[in-house]
Protein backbone atom coordinates (compact mmCIF):
# COMPACT_ATOMS: atom_id res chain seq x y z
CA UNK A 1 0.00 0.00 0.00
CA UNK A 2 0.92 3.27 -0.61
CA UNK A 3 0.70 6.11 2.04
CA UNK A 4 -1.81 7.93 -0.24
CA UNK A 5 -3.34 5.15 -1.12
CA UNK A 6 -7.56 5.02 -0.66
CA UNK A 7 -8.15 2.37 2.32
CA UNK A 8 -11.55 1.49 2.84
CA UNK A 9 -12.36 -0.01 6.73
CA UNK A 10 -15.15 -2.01 7.02
CA UNK A 11 -16.65 -2.17 10.54
CA UNK A 12 -14.10 0.96 11.55
CA UNK A 13 -15.92 1.43 14.92
CA UNK A 14 -15.55 -2.33 15.55
CA UNK A 15 -12.75 -4.20 17.86
CA UNK A 16 -10.30 -4.44 14.51
CA UNK A 17 -11.48 -1.61 13.33
CA UNK A 18 -10.29 0.72 15.78
CA UNK A 19 -7.20 -0.96 15.84
CA UNK A 20 -6.51 -0.87 12.31
CA UNK A 21 -7.11 3.10 12.26
CA UNK A 22 -4.76 3.54 14.94
CA UNK A 23 -2.43 1.43 13.19
CA UNK A 24 -3.10 2.66 9.82
CA UNK A 25 -2.75 6.42 10.99
CA UNK A 26 0.49 5.91 12.93
CA UNK A 27 2.02 4.93 9.70
CA UNK A 28 1.20 7.67 7.82
CA UNK A 29 -1.71 6.24 5.72
CA UNK A 30 -4.59 9.26 5.68
CA UNK A 31 -6.71 8.35 2.57
CA UNK A 32 -9.10 6.34 5.11
CA UNK A 33 -12.58 5.95 3.97
CA UNK A 34 -15.14 4.93 6.76
CA UNK A 35 -19.08 4.99 6.82
CA UNK A 36 -20.64 3.97 10.11
CA UNK A 37 -24.13 1.80 9.10
CA UNK A 38 -26.37 4.14 9.04
CA UNK A 39 -24.43 5.66 5.93
CA UNK A 40 -23.77 2.41 4.46
CA UNK A 41 -25.81 -0.46 4.67
CA UNK A 42 -23.47 -3.57 3.71
CA UNK A 43 -26.52 -5.93 3.59
CA UNK A 44 -27.84 -3.99 0.76
CA UNK A 45 -26.44 -4.62 -2.53
CA UNK A 46 -27.31 -1.43 -4.88
CA UNK A 47 -26.01 0.58 -1.64
CA UNK A 48 -22.73 -0.98 -1.89
CA UNK A 49 -22.46 -0.95 -5.31
CA UNK A 50 -23.13 2.49 -5.19
CA UNK A 51 -20.48 3.31 -2.53
CA UNK A 52 -17.38 1.50 -4.29
CA UNK A 53 -18.39 2.86 -7.60
CA UNK A 54 -18.51 6.33 -6.20
CA UNK A 55 -14.97 6.16 -3.57
CA UNK A 56 -13.27 3.70 -5.88
CA UNK A 57 -11.40 2.06 -2.81
CA UNK A 58 -7.94 0.15 -3.86
CA UNK A 59 -7.61 -1.47 -0.12
CA UNK A 60 -10.68 -3.05 1.63
CA UNK A 61 -10.42 -4.50 5.08
CA UNK A 62 -13.76 -6.15 5.95
CA UNK A 63 -13.79 -6.10 9.62
CA UNK A 64 -17.93 -5.51 9.48
CA UNK A 65 -20.09 -8.44 10.34
CA UNK A 66 -22.63 -9.44 13.29
CA UNK A 67 -20.76 -11.16 16.19
CA UNK A 68 -22.09 -12.29 19.22
CA UNK A 69 -21.92 -15.01 22.34
CA UNK A 70 -23.06 -18.40 23.00
CA UNK A 71 -26.75 -16.72 24.03
CA UNK A 72 -26.86 -14.72 20.90
CA UNK A 73 -25.65 -17.60 18.47
CA UNK A 74 -28.26 -19.55 20.30
CA UNK A 75 -31.01 -17.25 19.92
CA UNK A 76 -30.58 -15.53 16.31
CA UNK A 77 -28.93 -18.33 14.20
CA UNK A 78 -30.60 -16.94 11.19
CA UNK A 79 -29.82 -13.47 11.53
CA UNK A 80 -26.39 -14.19 12.00
CA UNK A 81 -26.09 -16.54 9.08
CA UNK A 82 -27.70 -14.23 6.59
CA UNK A 83 -26.73 -11.09 7.43
CA UNK A 84 -22.56 -12.03 7.35
CA UNK A 85 -23.37 -13.96 4.20
CA UNK A 86 -25.02 -10.68 2.75
CA UNK A 87 -22.41 -8.37 3.91
CA UNK A 88 -19.62 -10.48 2.54
CA UNK A 89 -21.17 -11.15 -0.99
CA UNK A 90 -21.87 -7.01 -1.48
CA UNK A 91 -18.36 -6.69 -0.81
CA UNK A 92 -17.08 -9.30 -2.18
CA UNK A 93 -18.80 -8.73 -5.96
CA UNK A 94 -18.39 -4.67 -5.80
CA UNK A 95 -14.89 -5.47 -4.62
CA UNK A 96 -14.37 -7.91 -8.03
CA UNK A 97 -16.26 -5.51 -9.97
CA UNK A 98 -14.52 -1.94 -9.47
CA UNK A 99 -11.14 -4.02 -9.03
CA UNK A 100 -9.96 -3.25 -5.81
CA UNK A 101 -6.12 -4.21 -5.22
CA UNK A 102 -6.91 -6.49 -2.23
CA UNK A 103 -9.14 -7.45 0.24
CA UNK A 104 -9.07 -8.79 3.34
CA UNK A 105 -11.72 -11.04 4.97
CA UNK A 106 -11.52 -12.27 8.08
CA UNK A 107 -12.91 -15.46 9.70
CA UNK A 108 -13.28 -16.79 12.76
CA UNK A 109 -11.86 -20.01 14.60
CA UNK A 110 -15.28 -21.72 15.24
CA UNK A 111 -14.82 -22.75 11.52
CA UNK A 112 -13.20 -25.79 12.96
CA UNK A 113 -14.43 -28.83 13.92
CA UNK A 114 -15.40 -28.95 17.35
CA UNK A 115 -13.11 -31.82 18.12
CA UNK A 116 -10.23 -31.63 15.67
CA UNK A 117 -6.77 -31.95 16.67
CA UNK A 118 -4.82 -29.02 18.27
CA UNK A 119 -2.87 -27.19 17.32
CA UNK A 120 -5.25 -26.78 14.32
CA UNK A 121 -4.05 -26.48 10.89
CA UNK A 122 -5.60 -24.31 7.78
CA UNK A 123 -6.30 -27.61 6.25
CA UNK A 124 -8.68 -29.30 8.84
CA UNK A 125 -10.99 -27.05 7.69
CA UNK A 126 -14.45 -28.98 7.04
CA UNK A 127 -12.89 -32.42 8.32
CA UNK A 128 -15.35 -33.02 11.07
CA UNK A 129 -18.82 -31.86 13.21
CA UNK A 130 -18.56 -28.14 13.96
CA UNK A 131 -19.52 -26.66 17.43
CA UNK A 132 -23.37 -26.45 17.56
CA UNK A 133 -23.90 -23.21 19.05
CA UNK A 134 -21.89 -21.06 16.61
CA UNK A 135 -22.45 -23.50 13.18
CA UNK A 136 -24.84 -20.77 11.22
CA UNK A 137 -22.09 -17.80 12.11
CA UNK A 138 -19.28 -20.65 11.28
CA UNK A 139 -21.02 -21.66 8.22
CA UNK A 140 -21.60 -17.82 7.13
CA UNK A 141 -17.76 -17.54 7.42
CA UNK A 142 -16.64 -20.83 6.06
CA UNK A 143 -18.36 -19.18 2.76
CA UNK A 144 -16.74 -15.83 2.80
CA UNK A 145 -13.44 -18.07 3.33
CA UNK A 146 -14.22 -20.18 0.31
CA UNK A 147 -15.47 -17.15 -1.98
CA UNK A 148 -12.25 -15.71 -1.81
CA UNK A 149 -10.56 -18.76 -2.73
CA UNK A 150 -13.12 -18.90 -5.56
CA UNK A 151 -12.69 -15.74 -6.65
CA UNK A 152 -8.95 -15.85 -7.14
CA UNK A 153 -9.07 -19.47 -8.47
CA UNK A 154 -11.58 -18.79 -11.42
CA UNK A 155 -10.41 -15.04 -12.40
CA UNK A 156 -7.07 -15.82 -11.75
CA UNK A 157 -6.53 -13.25 -9.31
CA UNK A 158 -4.69 -12.42 -5.30
CA UNK A 159 -7.13 -9.95 -4.96
CA UNK A 160 -8.81 -12.00 -2.10
CA UNK A 161 -6.98 -12.75 1.32
CA UNK A 162 -8.69 -14.60 4.59
CA UNK A 163 -7.33 -13.86 7.63
CA UNK A 164 -8.43 -16.29 10.94
CA UNK A 165 -7.67 -14.56 14.27
CA UNK A 166 -8.49 -16.79 17.21
CA UNK A 167 -10.71 -15.33 20.34
CA UNK A 168 -9.95 -11.33 19.53
CA UNK A 169 -10.27 -9.02 21.88
CA UNK A 170 -9.53 -5.50 22.89
CA UNK A 171 -10.17 -1.69 23.05
CA UNK A 172 -12.62 -0.61 20.76
CA UNK A 173 -15.17 -3.92 21.51
CA UNK A 174 -18.67 -4.43 22.09
CA UNK A 175 -19.07 -5.47 25.97
CA UNK A 176 -22.29 -6.25 25.98
CA UNK A 177 -22.14 -9.78 28.70
CA UNK A 178 -24.60 -11.54 25.71
CA UNK A 179 -23.47 -10.36 22.73
CA UNK A 180 -19.57 -9.81 22.56
CA UNK A 181 -16.57 -11.79 22.54
CA UNK A 182 -15.25 -14.14 25.42
CA UNK A 183 -12.94 -11.97 27.43
CA UNK A 184 -14.84 -8.37 26.87
CA UNK A 185 -18.37 -10.26 28.17
CA UNK A 186 -16.12 -11.50 31.05
CA UNK A 187 -14.63 -7.95 31.92
CA UNK A 188 -18.20 -6.84 31.89
CA UNK A 189 -19.16 -9.47 34.72
CA UNK A 190 -16.33 -8.61 36.85
CA UNK A 191 -17.09 -5.09 36.58
CA UNK A 192 -20.40 -5.04 37.01
CA UNK A 193 -19.78 -7.25 39.86
CA UNK A 194 -17.69 -5.67 41.54
CA UNK A 195 -19.57 -2.21 41.27
CA UNK A 196 -22.81 -3.64 42.76
CA UNK A 197 -20.88 -5.09 45.64
CA UNK A 198 -21.51 -8.85 44.90
CA UNK A 199 -19.24 -11.26 46.57
CA UNK A 200 -19.92 -13.52 44.30
CA UNK A 201 -20.11 -14.26 40.06
CA UNK A 202 -21.33 -16.88 38.47
CA UNK A 203 -20.02 -17.83 34.92
CA UNK A 204 -21.33 -20.64 32.66
CA UNK A 205 -19.66 -23.80 31.62
CA UNK A 206 -16.93 -25.84 34.13
CA UNK A 207 -14.19 -23.12 32.82
CA UNK A 208 -12.15 -26.29 31.59
CA UNK A 209 -12.28 -25.20 28.13
CA UNK A 210 -8.54 -23.27 26.42
CA UNK A 211 -8.70 -20.61 24.57
CA UNK A 212 -5.77 -18.74 22.57
CA UNK A 213 -6.50 -14.98 22.51
CA UNK A 214 -5.22 -12.52 20.36
CA UNK A 215 -4.99 -8.67 20.77
CA UNK A 216 -6.72 -6.43 17.81
CA UNK A 217 -3.59 -4.42 17.74
CA UNK A 218 -1.61 -7.56 17.01
CA UNK A 219 -4.11 -8.83 14.46
CA UNK A 220 -4.05 -5.15 12.51
CA UNK A 221 -0.28 -4.84 12.16
CA UNK A 222 -1.06 -8.34 10.84
CA UNK A 223 -3.67 -7.50 8.60
CA UNK A 224 -0.76 -4.11 7.19
CA UNK A 225 1.56 -7.44 7.18
CA UNK A 226 -0.47 -9.20 4.89
CA UNK A 227 -1.53 -6.01 2.40
CA UNK A 228 2.21 -5.38 2.00
CA UNK A 229 2.62 -8.82 1.32
CA UNK A 230 -0.28 -9.77 -0.78
CA UNK A 231 1.97 -11.47 -3.30
CA UNK A 232 3.89 -13.89 -1.30
CA UNK A 233 0.16 -15.35 -0.25
CA UNK A 234 -0.72 -18.44 -1.30
CA UNK A 235 -4.46 -18.95 -2.19
CA UNK A 236 -5.22 -20.31 1.01
CA UNK A 237 -6.45 -19.18 4.51
CA UNK A 238 -4.21 -17.76 7.31
CA UNK A 239 -4.73 -18.72 11.06
CA UNK A 240 -3.35 -16.21 13.16
CA UNK A 241 -2.62 -16.74 17.05
CA UNK A 242 -0.22 -16.68 19.91
CA UNK A 243 0.90 -20.22 19.98
CA UNK A 244 -0.39 -20.40 23.67
CA UNK A 245 -3.77 -20.97 25.11
CA UNK A 246 -5.41 -20.85 28.28
CA UNK A 247 -8.21 -22.33 30.43
CA UNK A 248 -10.84 -20.13 30.76
CA UNK A 249 -10.97 -20.15 34.97
CA UNK A 250 -7.13 -18.97 34.03
CA UNK A 251 -8.55 -15.86 31.57
CA UNK A 252 -11.09 -15.26 34.79
CA UNK A 253 -8.35 -15.37 37.41
CA UNK A 254 -6.24 -12.53 35.44
CA UNK A 255 -9.18 -10.46 35.07
CA UNK A 256 -10.83 -10.44 38.32
CA UNK A 257 -7.17 -9.54 39.71
CA UNK A 258 -6.72 -6.85 37.10
CA UNK A 259 -10.96 -5.31 37.47
CA UNK A 260 -10.01 -6.46 41.43
CA UNK A 261 -13.36 -8.26 41.92
CA UNK A 262 -12.40 -10.40 45.62
CA UNK A 263 -15.58 -12.26 45.74
CA UNK A 264 -16.15 -15.93 44.39
CA UNK A 265 -16.35 -17.67 41.44
CA UNK A 266 -19.34 -20.39 41.08
CA UNK A 267 -19.36 -21.91 37.39
CA UNK A 268 -22.63 -23.47 36.52
CA UNK A 269 -21.97 -26.35 34.54
CA UNK A 270 -25.48 -27.14 33.26
CA UNK A 271 -24.93 -24.30 30.82
CA UNK A 272 -22.96 -25.43 27.42
CA UNK A 273 -18.69 -24.94 27.60
CA UNK A 274 -18.58 -24.90 23.77
CA UNK A 275 -15.17 -26.24 22.21
CA UNK A 276 -13.21 -28.07 24.52
CA UNK A 277 -9.94 -25.96 23.07
CA UNK A 278 -8.89 -23.76 20.25
CA UNK A 279 -5.20 -23.55 19.82
CA UNK A 280 -4.39 -22.47 15.94
CA UNK A 281 -1.24 -23.29 14.37
CA UNK A 282 0.15 -19.86 12.74
CA UNK A 283 3.23 -21.64 11.45
CA UNK A 284 2.41 -20.70 7.80
CA UNK A 285 1.96 -16.80 8.55
CA UNK A 286 4.61 -16.83 11.21
CA UNK A 287 6.93 -17.95 8.40
CA UNK A 288 6.51 -14.79 6.36
CA UNK A 289 7.55 -12.91 8.71
CA UNK A 290 5.09 -11.77 11.07
CA UNK A 291 4.72 -12.99 14.97
CA UNK A 292 2.38 -12.06 17.80
CA UNK A 293 3.67 -9.49 20.72
CA UNK A 294 1.24 -8.78 23.43
CA UNK A 295 1.31 -11.04 26.61
CA UNK A 296 -2.07 -11.56 27.67
CA UNK A 297 -2.06 -9.99 30.97
CA UNK A 298 -0.20 -7.14 28.95
CA UNK A 299 -3.38 -7.16 26.84
CA UNK A 300 -6.26 -7.59 29.07
CA UNK A 301 -4.90 -4.47 30.89
CA UNK A 302 -5.29 -1.93 28.03
CA UNK A 303 -8.67 -3.53 27.24
CA UNK A 304 -9.87 -2.90 30.72
CA UNK A 305 -8.13 0.47 30.54
CA UNK A 306 -10.13 1.44 27.28
CA UNK A 307 -13.38 0.24 29.15
CA UNK A 308 -13.07 2.29 32.07
CA UNK A 309 -12.71 5.55 29.68
CA UNK A 310 -15.14 4.74 27.53
CA UNK A 311 -17.64 2.78 29.77
CA UNK A 312 -20.56 5.63 28.80
CA UNK A 313 -19.10 5.70 25.39
CA UNK A 314 -20.87 3.60 22.84
CA UNK A 315 -19.57 3.99 19.64
CA UNK A 316 -18.72 -0.10 19.10
CA UNK A 317 -21.81 -0.64 21.09
CA UNK A 318 -24.73 1.30 19.17
CA UNK A 319 -23.10 0.61 15.83
CA UNK A 320 -23.44 -3.21 16.64
CA UNK A 321 -27.14 -2.18 17.96
CA UNK A 322 -27.87 -0.46 14.70
CA UNK A 323 -27.29 -3.82 12.69
CA UNK A 324 -29.19 -5.90 15.37
CA UNK A 325 -32.22 -3.05 14.53
CA UNK A 326 -31.88 -3.67 11.02
CA UNK A 327 -32.38 -7.54 10.91
CA UNK A 328 -35.26 -7.26 13.25
CA UNK A 329 -37.27 -9.26 11.13
CA UNK A 330 -35.31 -12.35 11.24
CA UNK A 331 -34.98 -12.35 14.82
CA UNK A 332 -38.49 -13.74 14.62
CA UNK A 333 -38.13 -16.57 12.64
Amino acid sequence: MYKDSKIYIAGHKGLLGTALIKRLKSDGYQNIITKIHSELDLTNQESVDEFFKREQPAYVFLCAGLTGGIIANKTYPATFLHTNIAIQDNVFQAAQKYEVKHLIFYGSSCIYPKNCSQPIKEEYLLTGEMEKTSEAYAIAKIAGIVACKAYNSQLKTNRFIALIPNSMYGPGDNFDPDKSHVLSALIRKFYDAKTDGKDRITLWGSGNPRRECIFSEDVANASVFAMNNAERLQNIHYNLGTGIDYSIKEISGIISKIVRFEGEIEWDTTKPDGTPRKLLDSKKFNQLGWSSRTALEEGLLKTYDWFLENENIHGAQDEVRNIWDSTQSLKNI
